[in-house]
């Protein structure tokens, strides 16, 4: 009988063990729970945004550009200084063929017109 019930005992204190160590560990699932909830810092969003941009990126390219993006250098004018020239461009090309330039004239014009002096180059005609 003394061995049933250290078999018995055993058995409960396994349990009480068991119960004890579950109700420890919900508590700190749900302690690491809502701080991944937590909103990010600024620092952390730059952080976030500047290693999206970089993907595609290696090396001292990578670190030059994450370096610039994180000090909050404008990486993203670069961009958009492209799309203003595509757009410059465009409408220049339009302008040029308004006029129905060619040759030397042409060129002479897309070339003030591309540097913002739009104005002057018909004043030259």
């Amino acid at each position: 009988m003394s061995v049933s019930i250290r078999v018995l005992a055993v058995s409960a204190v396994m349990a009480l063990a068991g119960a004890a160590f579950a109700a420890t560990a919900a508590p700190a699932a749900q302690q690491e729970a809502p701080a991944a909830k937590k909103p990010l810092t600024a620092q952390q969003q730059r952080m976030a945004d500047c290693n999206k941009e970089a993907t595609g990126k290696k090396g001292a390219e990578r670190k030059t550009f994450m370096s610039s993006c994180l000090k909050g250098e404008s990486t993203a004018a670069a961009p958009a200084t492209k799309a203003t020239q595509q757009e410059k461009m465009k409408s220049c090309n339009a302008e040029a063929k308004t006029k129905t330039l060619k040759g030397a004239d042409r060129k002479t014009f897309m070339s003030s017109c591309l540097k913002g002096d739009a104005a002057a180059a018909p004043a030259a005609h």
